[in-house]
């Protein structure tokens, strides 16, 4: 494979079919199991090269991207919210695209951060940034996005995130609460189902998505409260309705934390 560096310059000066064709091996080496080729080559490559294309080529890019979350390749579906979010921030997006990443994400059963051989996998944490790079698109409804933040959280797994995944989609949840197009009734309700699915809790060892739940809930919590940066911003961000997010975070946690005042 080339070097992102050699790949960027080729994409600013080829045309016609060498142009596809260059385009063609860079969605090949994005579903790489080589995390070298993948991870550390290609997607440093679409990093700079998703802002130069044609908007046609960023659909095209996209489908194809849509298209890996039924790959049996588990690092071709979890590097395809990474490049989505490249298009979406880029301002291109698709319903369908949507549709593959909502039936896709919560459903996703190997969670793990990094694997020896494959690298870098991350789906909890890829999905979650695709989930942000949608709270900025002009045309994204936000509420879904909680929603589906929500649907990843409280789907049954043995895995217990170990790389932070809990971080990341707690401040995915701090960039959608942050649009200013949630009202203050969804800043709560996207809670409700949190608040039912804690309340079916028993004694005895907590299971990993509710672990894993209560630790982004506390990560969001905290960004709620002392603010979070977006990507390139200087200036502090807090949930639009923030006081109603604080509330509303603080008396679902008391469920799973009766000793929280």
């Amino acid at each position: 494979m080339d070097t992102s560096q050699s790949r960027e310059t080729d994409i600013r000066r080829l045309q016609g079919p060498p142009r596809a064709a260059a385009l063609d091996g860079l969605i090949t080496d994005l579903r790489s199991p080589d995390p070298v080729v993948r991870d550390d080559l290609a997607y440093r490559t679409a990093r700079r090269w998703v802002p130069v294309l044609e908007p046609s080529e960023l659909r095209y890019v996209g489908d194809r991207m849509a298209a890996h979350f039924a790959s049996p390749a588990i690092q071709a579906r979890t590097f395809a919210p990474l490049v989505l979010a490249l298009i979406a921030d880029g301002g291109e997006w698709k319903q369908e695209w949507w549709s593959a990443f909502a039936d896709w994400f919560p459903a996703e059963t190997d969670l793990r951060g990094h694997d020896p051989e494959l690298g870098w996998l991350h789906a909890p944490a890829h999905g979650a940034d695709l989930l942000a790079a949608l709270s900025r698109h002009p045309r994204q409804d936000p509420y879904p996005l909680a929603e589906l933040a929500v649907s990843r959280l409280l789907a049954a797994t043995d895995h217990l995130f170990d790389a932070q995944e809990d971080d990341r989609l707690a401040f995915a949840l701090a960039q959608i609460l942050g649009h200013p197009g949630l009202t203050t009734a969804q800043s709560a309700q996207w809670l409700d189902p949190v608040a039912a699915a804690f309340r079916t809790g028993e004694p005895g060892p907590v299971p990993a998505w509710a672990s894993n739940t209560m630790r982004t809930l506390r990560m969001l919590y905290i960004l709620a409260d002392r603010g979070f940066r977006g990507p390139g911003a200087e200036a502090l961000r807090t949930p639009t309705h923030r006081a109603v997010v604080l509330d509303s975070l603080a008396e679902t946690l008391a469920i799973v934390a009766p000793y929280a005042g």
